[in-house]
Protein backbone atom coordinates (compact mmCIF):
# COMPACT_ATOMS: atom_id res chain seq x y z
CA UNK A 1 0.00 0.00 0.00
CA UNK A 2 1.19 3.51 -0.76
CA UNK A 3 1.99 5.52 2.32
CA UNK A 4 0.60 9.02 2.68
CA UNK A 5 2.24 11.62 0.43
CA UNK A 6 4.39 9.00 -1.34
CA UNK A 7 2.11 8.23 -4.27
CA UNK A 8 1.69 10.66 -7.14
CA UNK A 9 -1.68 12.39 -6.80
CA UNK A 10 -4.40 12.65 -9.46
CA UNK A 11 -7.65 14.63 -9.43
CA UNK A 12 -10.37 13.28 -11.73
CA UNK A 13 -13.37 15.59 -12.07
CA UNK A 14 -16.82 14.14 -12.62
CA UNK A 15 -15.49 10.77 -11.53
CA UNK A 16 -18.47 9.16 -9.80
CA UNK A 17 -19.50 7.12 -12.87
CA UNK A 18 -18.95 6.47 -16.57
CA UNK A 19 -15.64 7.49 -18.15
CA UNK A 20 -14.54 9.39 -15.04
CA UNK A 21 -14.95 6.33 -12.82
CA UNK A 22 -12.99 4.18 -15.29
CA UNK A 23 -10.21 6.80 -15.38
CA UNK A 24 -10.05 6.96 -11.56
CA UNK A 25 -9.83 3.16 -11.31
CA UNK A 26 -7.13 2.95 -13.98
CA UNK A 27 -4.97 5.69 -12.46
CA UNK A 28 -5.26 4.01 -9.05
CA UNK A 29 -4.15 0.75 -10.65
CA UNK A 30 -1.19 2.63 -12.11
CA UNK A 31 -0.14 3.72 -8.62
CA UNK A 32 -1.75 7.14 -8.23
CA UNK A 33 -3.55 8.35 -5.14
CA UNK A 34 -6.86 9.44 -6.64
CA UNK A 35 -9.36 12.17 -5.88
CA UNK A 36 -12.83 11.11 -7.01
CA UNK A 37 -14.54 14.46 -7.60
CA UNK A 38 -18.32 14.65 -7.82
CA UNK A 39 -20.98 17.35 -7.88
CA UNK A 40 -23.99 15.49 -6.52
CA UNK A 41 -23.64 11.66 -6.61
CA UNK A 42 -22.05 11.21 -3.18
CA UNK A 43 -23.08 7.55 -2.77
CA UNK A 44 -21.54 6.58 -6.11
CA UNK A 45 -18.36 8.56 -5.46
CA UNK A 46 -17.97 7.18 -1.93
CA UNK A 47 -18.50 3.63 -3.20
CA UNK A 48 -15.91 4.12 -5.96
CA UNK A 49 -13.35 5.54 -3.51
CA UNK A 50 -13.99 2.64 -1.12
CA UNK A 51 -13.57 0.15 -3.96
CA UNK A 52 -10.25 1.73 -4.95
CA UNK A 53 -9.02 1.66 -1.33
CA UNK A 54 -9.98 -2.02 -1.12
CA UNK A 55 -7.36 -2.69 -3.84
CA UNK A 56 -4.65 -1.13 -1.65
CA UNK A 57 -4.50 2.22 -3.40
CA UNK A 58 -5.38 5.61 -1.91
CA UNK A 59 -8.58 7.43 -2.82
CA UNK A 60 -10.83 10.12 -1.42
CA UNK A 61 -14.18 11.41 -2.67
CA UNK A 62 -14.40 15.22 -2.76
CA UNK A 63 -17.57 17.16 -3.52
CA UNK A 64 -17.00 20.24 -5.69
CA UNK A 65 -18.96 22.00 -8.40
CA UNK A 66 -16.19 22.75 -10.90
CA UNK A 67 -18.11 25.76 -12.23
CA UNK A 68 -17.58 27.48 -8.85
CA UNK A 69 -14.17 28.99 -8.16
CA UNK A 70 -14.40 28.48 -4.39
CA UNK A 71 -15.35 24.82 -4.75
CA UNK A 72 -12.37 24.17 -7.01
CA UNK A 73 -9.96 25.91 -4.65
CA UNK A 74 -11.33 23.90 -1.74
CA UNK A 75 -10.97 20.66 -3.72
CA UNK A 76 -7.27 21.36 -4.28
CA UNK A 77 -6.82 22.31 -0.61
CA UNK A 78 -8.47 19.08 0.62
CA UNK A 79 -6.35 17.10 -1.84
CA UNK A 80 -3.13 18.69 -0.58
CA UNK A 81 -4.10 18.13 3.06
CA UNK A 82 -5.09 14.48 2.68
CA UNK A 83 -2.95 13.18 -0.20
CA UNK A 84 -0.33 15.74 -1.18
CA UNK A 85 0.26 18.21 -4.03
CA UNK A 86 -1.38 17.41 -7.35
CA UNK A 87 0.60 15.72 -10.12
CA UNK A 88 -2.22 14.92 -12.56
CA UNK A 89 -5.46 16.75 -13.33
CA UNK A 90 -8.10 15.08 -15.51
CA UNK A 91 -10.92 17.44 -16.53
CA UNK A 92 -13.63 14.90 -17.24
CA UNK A 93 -16.68 16.69 -15.74
CA UNK A 94 -19.13 17.73 -18.43
CA UNK A 95 -22.74 17.96 -19.53
CA UNK A 96 -24.32 17.21 -22.90
CA UNK A 97 -27.87 17.93 -23.98
CA UNK A 98 -28.56 17.93 -27.71
CA UNK A 99 -30.95 20.70 -28.77
CA UNK A 100 -31.06 22.72 -32.00
CA UNK A 101 -29.38 26.09 -31.47
CA UNK A 102 -32.63 27.97 -32.17
CA UNK A 103 -34.39 26.00 -29.41
CA UNK A 104 -31.63 26.32 -26.79
CA UNK A 105 -32.72 28.14 -23.64
CA UNK A 106 -30.56 30.68 -21.83
CA UNK A 107 -30.46 28.28 -18.88
CA UNK A 108 -29.15 25.36 -20.95
CA UNK A 109 -26.57 27.59 -22.66
CA UNK A 110 -25.37 28.87 -19.27
CA UNK A 111 -25.25 25.40 -17.70
CA UNK A 112 -23.30 23.89 -20.62
CA UNK A 113 -20.74 26.69 -20.71
CA UNK A 114 -20.49 26.91 -16.90
CA UNK A 115 -19.59 23.24 -16.46
CA UNK A 116 -17.74 22.46 -19.69
CA UNK A 117 -15.80 25.71 -20.14
CA UNK A 118 -15.75 27.60 -16.85
CA UNK A 119 -15.22 24.30 -15.02
CA UNK A 120 -12.14 23.55 -17.09
CA UNK A 121 -10.94 27.15 -16.78
CA UNK A 122 -11.30 27.04 -12.98
CA UNK A 123 -9.31 23.84 -12.55
CA UNK A 124 -6.60 24.92 -15.01
CA UNK A 125 -6.14 28.24 -13.24
CA UNK A 126 -5.92 26.54 -9.85
CA UNK A 127 -3.52 23.91 -11.22
CA UNK A 128 -1.22 26.64 -12.54
CA UNK A 129 -0.73 27.89 -8.98
CA UNK A 130 -0.65 24.56 -7.14
CA UNK A 131 0.41 21.67 -9.38
CA UNK A 132 3.79 20.00 -9.02
CA UNK A 133 6.31 20.67 -11.78
CA UNK A 134 6.50 17.67 -14.10
CA UNK A 135 2.76 17.19 -13.88
CA UNK A 136 0.17 16.16 -16.46
CA UNK A 137 -3.12 17.81 -17.40
CA UNK A 138 -5.67 15.92 -19.51
CA UNK A 139 -8.74 17.83 -20.69
CA UNK A 140 -11.79 16.36 -22.40
CA UNK A 141 -12.98 17.43 -25.82
CA UNK A 142 -15.24 15.33 -28.05
CA UNK A 143 -15.27 13.85 -31.53
CA UNK A 144 -18.65 15.56 -31.99
CA UNK A 145 -16.60 18.67 -32.75
CA UNK A 146 -15.40 17.04 -35.99
CA UNK A 147 -18.84 15.75 -37.04
CA UNK A 148 -20.90 18.97 -36.99
CA UNK A 149 -24.13 17.08 -36.31
CA UNK A 150 -27.35 19.05 -35.82
CA UNK A 151 -28.23 19.57 -32.16
CA UNK A 152 -24.61 19.83 -31.01
CA UNK A 153 -23.93 23.54 -31.68
CA UNK A 154 -23.67 24.73 -28.07
CA UNK A 155 -21.93 21.58 -26.81
CA UNK A 156 -19.43 21.73 -29.68
CA UNK A 157 -18.77 25.39 -28.92
CA UNK A 158 -17.79 24.44 -25.36
CA UNK A 159 -15.43 21.73 -26.60
CA UNK A 160 -13.86 24.10 -29.13
CA UNK A 161 -13.10 26.37 -26.18
CA UNK A 162 -11.54 23.47 -24.25
CA UNK A 163 -9.31 22.64 -27.24
CA UNK A 164 -8.24 26.30 -27.42
CA UNK A 165 -7.41 26.26 -23.71
CA UNK A 166 -5.37 23.08 -24.23
CA UNK A 167 -3.21 24.48 -27.03
CA UNK A 168 -2.51 27.81 -25.31
CA UNK A 169 -2.12 26.58 -21.72
CA UNK A 170 0.51 24.05 -22.83
CA UNK A 171 2.63 27.02 -23.94
CA UNK A 172 1.87 29.16 -20.91
CA UNK A 173 3.33 26.48 -18.60
CA UNK A 174 6.70 26.65 -20.35
CA UNK A 175 9.60 25.86 -18.04
CA UNK A 176 7.65 23.66 -15.60
CA UNK A 177 7.72 20.37 -17.53
CA UNK A 178 3.91 20.12 -17.31
CA UNK A 179 2.14 18.69 -20.35
CA UNK A 180 -1.38 19.73 -21.34
CA UNK A 181 -3.33 17.52 -23.73
CA UNK A 182 -6.95 16.63 -24.45
CA UNK A 183 -8.79 13.42 -25.29
CA UNK A 184 -11.69 13.60 -27.76
CA UNK A 185 -13.77 10.41 -27.42
CA UNK A 186 -16.29 9.19 -29.95
CA UNK A 187 -19.52 7.50 -28.80
CA UNK A 188 -18.87 5.62 -25.55
CA UNK A 189 -21.23 3.07 -23.99
CA UNK A 190 -22.02 4.95 -20.77
CA UNK A 191 -25.41 5.67 -19.23
CA UNK A 192 -24.98 9.31 -20.31
CA UNK A 193 -24.83 8.19 -23.96
CA UNK A 194 -27.27 5.27 -23.85
CA UNK A 195 -30.12 6.93 -21.93
CA UNK A 196 -32.95 8.13 -24.15
CA UNK A 197 -31.72 6.37 -27.28
CA UNK A 198 -33.52 3.55 -29.07
CA UNK A 199 -31.70 0.30 -29.84
CA UNK A 200 -31.73 1.35 -33.50
CA UNK A 201 -30.05 4.67 -32.70
CA UNK A 202 -27.44 2.93 -30.56
CA UNK A 203 -26.65 0.46 -33.35
CA UNK A 204 -26.35 3.32 -35.85
CA UNK A 205 -23.70 4.95 -33.68
CA UNK A 206 -21.98 1.60 -33.10
CA UNK A 207 -21.62 1.06 -36.86
CA UNK A 208 -20.18 4.51 -37.57
CA UNK A 209 -16.51 3.78 -36.69
CA UNK A 210 -14.68 1.36 -39.00
CA UNK A 211 -14.04 -0.76 -35.89
CA UNK A 212 -17.85 -1.22 -35.77
CA UNK A 213 -18.50 -0.90 -32.05
CA UNK A 214 -19.14 1.68 -29.40
CA UNK A 215 -16.14 2.67 -27.34
CA UNK A 216 -15.99 1.46 -23.76
CA UNK A 217 -15.02 3.60 -20.75
CA UNK A 218 -11.83 1.55 -20.38
CA UNK A 219 -10.84 2.47 -23.96
CA UNK A 220 -10.72 6.11 -22.90
CA UNK A 221 -9.19 5.38 -19.49
CA UNK A 222 -6.28 3.70 -21.28
CA UNK A 223 -5.66 6.82 -23.38
CA UNK A 224 -5.82 9.08 -20.32
CA UNK A 225 -3.43 6.75 -18.47
CA UNK A 226 -0.99 7.02 -21.38
CA UNK A 227 -1.13 10.83 -21.38
CA UNK A 228 -0.77 10.88 -17.58
CA UNK A 229 2.20 8.53 -17.58
CA UNK A 230 5.91 8.57 -18.35
CA UNK A 231 5.53 7.28 -21.93
CA UNK A 232 3.73 10.49 -23.02
CA UNK A 233 6.37 12.90 -21.72
CA UNK A 234 6.97 14.29 -25.25
CA UNK A 235 3.27 14.67 -26.13
CA UNK A 236 2.14 18.22 -25.34
CA UNK A 237 -0.55 20.59 -26.58
CA UNK A 238 -2.27 17.83 -28.56
CA UNK A 239 -5.84 16.59 -29.05
CA UNK A 240 -5.98 12.79 -29.15
CA UNK A 241 -9.13 11.69 -30.99
CA UNK A 242 -9.94 8.32 -29.45
CA UNK A 243 -12.91 7.28 -31.55
CA UNK A 244 -12.19 4.05 -33.41
CA UNK A 245 -11.55 5.93 -36.65
CA UNK A 246 -14.93 7.67 -36.72
CA UNK A 247 -13.43 11.04 -37.70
Amino acid sequence: MNTLHNARVAIVTGASRGIGAAVAQRLAKDGFAVVVNYASSSSEADALAAGIKATGAQAIAVKADVSKTGDVRRMFEITEQQLGKVDVLVNNAGVLKTVPLADTSDALYDQTFDINVRGTFNTLREAAARMNDGGRIVNFSSTTLALNMPGYAVYNATKAAVEAFTHVFAKELRGRNITVNAVAPGPIATSLFLEGKSEEQIQTFAKMPPLQRLGQPDDIASVVAFLAGADAAWVNGQILRANGGLA
